[in-house]
């Protein structure tokens, strides 16, 4: 071949991989720009959530429909009303009231047709009276005279003390009217720390003779569990108290393996030669 026709070809190869080439895409179809402006739109509807939830805010408006803002909505209410109870505030209040004073009278019409209908109405530490609503503790005391006579009256019945918690919730300043009770009244802690309070009757505090104590105290009990001392109790028509605290549970006791292996028992096969044969079973290995 002509060698000017080969330089000619080896410098058009060189100009061709030098010049950039630029290709020409094809116009994009109506199906594909839909697509793009759904991505386009989820990607920024996701990145304000991003932006929401990083920053720390939460839109409790936009959960209204769900059961669990209807509860949080509850309980408020009745912390509020248990807190407004102790305070000394026991006069009932309108629903609109207490959800003015709790700040949620932005909540809709089904979450306060909700409370009016079935929360508030079947809830145990709700009272109605004439439409409006206050809070109803286990035990409705408003001075320290009533507790002083509640814990007689528990004393007498033979129904022990109560619990310290359900005095606090149903007698207004409760601290303040236990304190001034003095030796009045007993305290008693539990093994799970909560305090109980008894009445302290002073009639019972007198002296017993010292040959009553040693009949008393030769009586033996050591054959009676508590199953029938309350069974005996309940014969002659006296109520024991039930105990309300934790019980303890007894550890299962393993049984102890004996150290005296006993010896065993092996059939034997060879009764036609009693009287003959030797019997080696108390010799010793070792000695002849």
């Amino acid at each position: 071949m002509d060698p000017a026709l080969l330089r000619d070809r080896e410098l058009f190869k060189k100009r061709a991989l030098t010049t950039p080439a630029v290709e020409k895409r094809p116009a994009p179809s109506e199906s594909s720009k839909k697509k793009r402006a759904k991505l386009d739109l989820g990607g920024t509807s996701g990145s304000k959530q991003n932006t929401e939830g990083s920053n720390g805010s939460f839109n409790l408006k936009g959960l209204s429909g769900s059961s669990g803002y209807k509860f949080g909505v509850l309980a408020k209410i009745v912390n509020y009303m248990k807190t407004r109870h102790q305070r000394g505030d026991t006069y009932p209040l309108t629903l609109e009231e207490i959800l003015d004073e709790t700040q949620h009278l932005d909540i809709g019409i089904k979450q306060k047709q909700w409370l009016m209908s079935e929360a508030l109405v079947n809830n145990p530490k709700i009272e109605i009276t004439d439409g409006k609503y206050s809070f109803k503790p286990k035990y409705n005391l408003k001075d320290k005279k009533a507790l002083l006579r509640l814990l007689d009256k528990h004393d007498q019945r033979g129904l022990g003390g109560i619990l310290l918690e359900d005095i606090e919730e149903g007698l207004p300043n409760s601290q303040k009217a236990i304190k001034a009770l003095g030796d009045q009244i007993v305290f008693v802690t539990r093994p799970d720390k909560k305090k109980i309070l008894f009445y302290n009757d002073k009639s019972c505090q007198f002296s017993v003779d010292e040959e009553f104590q040693k009949l008393w105290r030769s009586v033996p009990v050591d054959s009676m569990d508590d199953e029938k001392i309350e069974e005996y109790l309940k014969r002659q028509g006296i109520t024991s108290m039930q105990e309300s605290g934790p019980k303890k549970v007894i550890p299962v006791q393993k049984r102890k393996k004996s150290n005296s292996q006993k010896k065993r028992r092996f059939k034997t096969h060879n009764d036609h030669l009693a009287g003959v044969l030797k019997d080696y079973t108390d010799v010793t290995p070792g000695k002849p």
